[in-house]
């Protein structure tokens, strides 16, 4: 009788353990919209993460809130891009307790890598701009120089194949630190890849039409997209949109498109559009928005798909015309 108690006890106790253990969720945080959604994907029926860089605020410009910092703080895993993307993160990583698991997805197997453009239209400092730049940006200047000279580009998601390599580290590691949950991460990365599938097909078509036609773009954020879908950007208002442009490369880029017949020049959501006018101002140059990070749109699983989406219809919409 005492062992009929006993088992018993034992079965509810584990009756009160079991939903707690199935309820029990790591603590995840994201750096960037684009990230943030791959990781929210995976995460779907286990719980969502945190966000970084949020609204329309860009990873350029970001400043770390006390709030951003207690996130950090309580996160079991951490994904990012890397150091010479989310610079505001680097300290703040270092800084944390030696049992959180930070992850750059720059380092992710099997990513597509292209090294930052330099020469005519995509020079990383030309003699009118050195002096504006370090004066603008004081120390940064250093930082802007070695990050540009020979570095790796690291709009590593606008390509839905580096999406894909991305995601499957992001799996990974989400297995390894809750293998309770392992079969939902595996299913919901395997479903991710489909979708990558299908995506890139889909902006692939929209493109066609006008991917061989010119355009400008605010900073050089999109070679990736560029690569995958053989669009022609023809070159960049600014180098870096942490400082802005000095009056000869705007006259220079101003001369480029009236050179190449450019028919758009594209602005982007987080950054002053009236540089726009200065450069399009007596061409024919048509005016329009790309916004590489998501500024502009709802964070979420759907972000990363909607995003590419935009980008592709902004380029259609404004290129055809």
């Amino acid at each position: 009788m005492n062992q009929s108690l006993i088992r018993a006890a034992a079965s509810a106790a584990a009756l009160l353990v079991m939903p707690s253990l199935a309820a029990a969720e790591v603590r995840v945080v994201a750096s960037v919209k684009p990230i943030h959604s791959l990781v929210a994907s995976i995460m779907q029926g286990v719980g969502e993460p945190a966000l970084i860089v949020g609204g329309a605020a860009s990873p350029h410009t970001y400043s770390l809130k006390p709030s951003d910092a207690q996130k950090l703080e309580d996160a079991d895993v951490v994904f990012w891009i890397g150091h010479d993307f989310e610079a505001f993160l680097d300290k703040p990583l270092e800084a944390l307790p030696g049992d959180a698991r930070v992850v750059a997805l720059s380092e992710a197997p099997e990513l597509i890598k292209l090294p930052f453009r330099e020469g005519g239209p995509f020079e990383a400092h030309d003699d009118g701009d050195h002096e504006d730049h370090a004066a603008e940006a004081g120390g940064e200047a250093e930082h802007h120089d070695d990050h540009e000279h020979g570095g790796i580009d690291m709009h590593l998601w606008l390509d839905p194949m580096n999406a894909k390599a991305m995601a499957k580290q992001i799996s990974d590691t989400l297995v390894a630190a809750d293998p309770a949950n392992a079969d939902i991460y595996r299913k919901n990365t395997e479903t991710l890849d489909k979708q990558f599938d299908a995506l890139d097909k889909e902006i692939a078509a929209t493109v066609e039409p006008v991917k061989d036609k010119p355009s400008i773009v605010f900073h050089d954020a999109y070679q990736y997209f560029e690569n995958r879908y053989h669009v022609r950007v023809a070159g960049s208002v600014t180098v870096s949109p942490e400082t802005m442009p000095g009056a000869e490369r705007l006259s220079a880029i101003h001369a480029k498109i009236g050179e190449l017949g450019a028919a758009c020049v594209f602005a982007e959501p987080q950054f002053e559009p009236k540089l726009l006018n200065v450069v399009t101002e007596g061409t024919t140059a048509r005016s329009g928005v790309l916004d590489p990070e998501g500024g502009a749109l709802t964070e979420g699983p759907a972000l990363y798909g909607d995003l590419l989406r935009a980008m592709a219809a902004s380029l259609t919409g404004c290129l055809s015309k």
